[in-house]
């Protein structure tokens, strides 16, 4: 390590790694982006940005930590849903409103794992994928099926389930463009968040509902 990078370590205050990432997340918030310069990232959080090698190794190293640590929080709470004692429709009225409450706080994160999936080698790529999207396939699969076993749900796909309610909670958040030019603004304010929330869960649910 450089003398340099000794130095950066040495100063850093505690909880410096969690710094770079809360402030790579906002950055990447922000802008709509998926990708930070590490002078930014540096001049944001106030630290050296030699630390970036120390936590990470580099940025990309960064990029996968961050959203290890936000589809991991992901994934927690939907196992969590799963072992609650609630019928099939809370259970989906619940997870719909999560999902578009985690795309509000980061809607940057499906790009960011379609981006991650795509130029990651295959061990990482199968990584990602066994740790994350498997697992969400299989709580779709679970909570659809547990819904159309007690007659509460269409016999609907899992699969496409699962691709028409991310898809329609992620795109929302993820096209600012459109809110601009078309609505005449690009904020994602809490006001609009709760009413697309509310839209969608009314949405989705009228089309899977026995």
């Amino acid at each position: 390590m450089s003398t340099l990078a000794q130095d950066a370590v040495t100063e850093a205050p505690a909880g410096a790694r969690e710094q770079l990432l809360q402030t790579a997340s906002d950055i990447m918030r922000e802008g709509d982006i998926v990708d930070i310069s590490l002078s930014e990232l540096s001049l944001r959080s106030g630290l050296n940005s030699a630390l970036v090698k120390y936590y990470f190794g580099n940025k990309a190293g960064l990029m996968k930590a961050l959203l290890d640590r936000d589809m991991a929080g992901i994934i927690q709470a939907v196992d969590a849903l799963l072992a609650k004692d609630w019928d099939p429709e809370a259970r989906l009225r619940h997870h719909i409103g999560k999902v578009v409450d985690t795309y509000y706080q980061t809607p940057y994160l499906n790009r960011l794992l379609m981006r991650l999936v795509r130029e990651s080698d295959p061990d990482e790529a199968h990584r990602i994928a066994d740790s994350y999207l498997t697992p969400l396939s299989r709580a779709y699969d679970k909570l659809i099926k547990d819904g159309v076993k007690q007659g509460v749900f269409r016999d609907v796909d899992p699969q496409m389930f699962y691709f028409t309610t991310t898809g329609a909670c992620d795109r929302f958040f993820s096209s600012r463009l459109v809110l601009k030019h078309c609505y005449d603004t690009e904020a994602l304010t809490e006001e609009l968040r709760d009413r697309y929330r509310e839209h969608c869960i009314d949405f989705i649910m009228a089309g899977i509902l026995a």
